[in-house]
């Protein structure tokens, strides 16, 4: 029940109908916003929500909502939460607006660094930096005496002590949810060890050394999960967290907050964070920003509304509020013990998610489908990449890439 539970779908919306004392404005335009489902999001959505007649869907499966809802005329959501990848989709099919405007009339506050912009025209307001960093209960780290992981290798063998004492259910949490999170794992661990994706023309480049040793390392984590672990998400692991279950995870920053959430977690105090494991050239994770983007099926009435509450989202007031909920780039953010991480996976030289090239998404699609099969027994490592590639190829080729 408990599996079956946590692998479901999270959806939490919030409603406000009048203007709080926090807004700087009475907001008389109904707005509607779609988001991801975590901690640092529900706090901008929260503040948003004080300037009235806001409406804040957070949904684990926004990603996949997004696309159908903001092509829709008029869309259904004037604003949405993205990160540097979920953002191409919308880009790509031109259903998210240009903000220079918008900036220049309401914008002044905001630091270069949160001005995405593509071609030269911000397309996105950056609120924080996110990666998957290693978090580990240092409580039952230091009763074993044994020391933080540096490495995947480090982490099988801390996981192998662990399992004689029977201090939790499973040593190891990962977000191994076949799909997108499947493909992010080998994504992370990949370009850790070195991996380039593409050769020449958009050609995949992923069925060689340093595509099979990021395969046999995935798999080496596996015996020390929850057998479940092809179901498991970023909600997934948190809960495992948070209701003791497990010992140590990869995780992203944003979920860091979430530990210490004496409301919901039974471990406040007990999870600490640590830089994301090394490969074999930097740490084995990607760096991310995560942010808002506005429809551009709506009116302009609906755009300069939806920017003003976005911009009271993403205040110094929120922020302050909640410092430790995100690695934000907003004033007032103070660097605390929850990213931690996050900064030393990032000085360790975790490299940014490829989304500039033109194939990514394409491969991280592929990636995501395709893993499973080695993870289970069905295929080699050597066929699994080899079918990941032509797969890859097929679609790429489709749409011109190749």
């Amino acid at each position: 029940m408990f599996l079956r539970k946590i692998a479901t779908a999270v959806a939490i919306t919030t409603l406000s109908t009048g203007a709080w004392a926090a807004c700087s404005f009475d907001n008389d335009t109904e707005l509607k916003s779609l988001s991801n489902s975590f901690d640092a999001m529900k706090a901008v959505t929260d503040a948003m929500a004080e300037c009235g007649n806001v409406t804040s869907t957070l949904d684990v499966d926004f990603k996949d909502k997004m696309p159908d809802a903001f092509a829709a005329n008029p869309s259904l959501y004037q604003i949405g939460g993205v990160s540097q990848g979920t953002m191409v989709p919308l880009l790509n099919a031109g259903t998210i607006r240009p903000l220079d405007d918008l900036v220049a009339k309401y914008g002044s506050q905001l630091k270069p660094s949160q001005l995405i912009k593509v071609n030269g025209k911000i397309m996105a307001i950056a609120m924080q930096v996110n990666n998957q960093h290693l978090m580990y209960r240092a409580d039952i780290f230091a009763d074993l005496g044994i020391a933080v992981p540096t490495t995947y290798a480090e982490m099988v063998a801390a996981a192998k002590k662990m399992q004689s004492y029977n201090l939790v259910d499973y040593p190891i949490g990962g977000t191994y949810k076949a799909g997108w999170n499947l493909g992010e794992e080998f994504i992370n661990t990949y370009l850790g060890n070195g991996g380039e994706f593409f050769g020449e023309g958009n050609t995949p480049s992923i069925n060689n050394a340093a595509g099979l040793a990021t395969l046999n390392t995935m798999k080496s984590l596996t015996p020390y999960m929850d057998p479940e672990y092809l179901v498991s998400d970023s909600t997934y692991v948190q809960q495992q967290f948070q209701q003791g279950k497990i010992a140590m995870a990869n995780l992203w920053a944003t979920r860091a907050g979430a530990m210490d959430n004496a409301e919901e977690s039974q471990v406040v105090g007990k999870v600490v964070m640590a830089s994301a494991p090394m490969g074999s050239v930097r740490a084995a994770s990607t760096n991310w920003w995560d942010g808002i983007v506005f429809a551009t099926n709506m009116t302009d009435a609906q755009a300069d509304a939806a920017f003003r509450v976005a911009m009271e989202g993403i205040d110094t007031e929120m922020v302050q509020a909640n410092n430790d909920a995100a690695v934000w780039l907003i004033d007032g953010f103070v660097a605390g013990s929850a990213a931690a991480g996050a900064i030393a996976t990032a000085d360790n030289g975790a490299a940014p998610y490829p989304s500039s090239s033109p194939g990514m998404g394409a491969m991280h699609t592929a990636l995501g489908n395709g893993l499973a099969a080695f993870l289970n027994g069905e295929k080699s490592a050597a066929k699994t990449l080899a079918d990941i590639e032509a797969a890859y190829t097929i679609t790429a080729t489709e749409s011109g890439l190749i």
